[in-house]
């Protein structure tokens, strides 16, 4: 957080780009870098590269996401359901809130090959597809929150506010 790249509205690929040996290995790089901090999810301008691609997955005990690569995303809520939940991000480190979202919505994306592709996500893939795009857009997740009541370091969050603690 503070490096210009992550306020700014990143530019679109052009078709002719994706498929060139910068941005596919930017693209493995991106899983790299994402799998080794723990993340669910990365986006170009978290990698000083403003441009509108994301990775994001995740298979966990608790929560599944298959792995995906998003190029030049457009995302349509479905219906008017919304969700506020916990949220954290990698630019942002050892920081969580709540932050509402669409339940459900619509992705027209590019994959990795440049092809286009279309897909419903709910749940959590709804909230990670939202969070890694609100990236593309300069957004960051405090920006969406409607009270930063919930706003906690990660410390906290994991001994009065996470699931586990529950369980203790």
């Amino acid at each position: 957080m503070g490096h210009p790249v992550l306020r700014t509205r990143a530019r679109s690929l052009e078709l002719d780009e994706i498929g060139t040996p910068r941005i596919q290995q930017l693209i493995d790089d991106m899983f790299e870098t994402m799998h080794d901090c723990q993340g669910i999810g990365l986006a170009g301008p978290q990698v000083h590269e403003s441009i509108r691609l994301f990775v994001a997955g995740l298979d966990d005990e608790e929560r599944t996401m298959p792995p995906v690569v998003m190029i030049n995303p457009e995302i349509t809520p479905i219906g008017s359901d919304v969700e506020e939940d916990w949220e954290g991000c990698l630019s942002i480190p050892d920081i969580r809130g709540r932050v509402l979202r669409a339940t459900d919505i619509k992705v027209r994306a590019l994959d990795r090959g440049g092809k286009p592709i279309s897909m419903t996500a709910d749940g959590f893939p709804a909230r990670v597809i939202q969070h890694e795009t609100d990236h593309l857009d300069g957004v960051l997740f405090f920006d969406r929150m409607t009270s930063f009541e919930s706003l906690t370091f990660l410390e906290e969050y994991s001994r009065y506010w996470s699931k586990n603690a529950e369980d203790q």
